[in-house]
């Protein structure tokens, strides 16, 4: 019956509030945090969860909402991290999961994007080539 699939498309809604961009990066830095791959890299480097993921409400809201009061520079403090493109293809393969886990629309859309961007740009400031192919649904466009 597609009565199943429809209670479960109505139970994701689009990142719209600052108490969905909680669940996003609560449930994503969970998701990161038991990652055989790079969750050794977060819990090295993050000494302290409950201060670090309200800057990360602030950083998404600033870039889905234009809200929010971050204004840090995320690059810098990801540029001394033993990481390689394998670690960003997996970064963003757990941002487009958790995503499609817990939300269904254009700012879901946008945020899987960004992330993607995001990804891209922190590899070519850190001279690593990104694996644009694990990267599906990201088109750049020279028009």
């Amino acid at each position: 019956m597609s009565h199943s699939s429809t209670v479960c498309d109505n139970r994701r809604g689009d990142i719209q509030s600052e108490e969905s961009i909680r669940l996003m990066v609560d449930s994503f830095y969970k998701n990161v945090r038991n990652d055989e791959l790079i969750g050794p890299i977060f819990e090295d480097r993050i000494e302290d969860w409950e201060a670090h993921l309200p800057t990360m409400y602030q950083f998404w809201e600033r870039l889905l909402f234009g809200t929010g009061e971050y204004n840090g520079n995320p690059f810098q403090k990801h540029l001394n991290l033993p990481v390689n493109k394998e670690h960003f293809t997996r970064w963003v393969e757990l941002f487009v999961m958790t995503i499609d886990e817990n939300f269904l629309g254009p700012k879901a859309e946008e945020a899987k994007s960004l992330a993607n961007n995001i990804a891209g740009s922190f590899q070519l400031r850190m001279g690593i080539s990104p694996e644009h192919g694990e990267w599906e649904g990201v088109q750049y466009s020279r028009s």
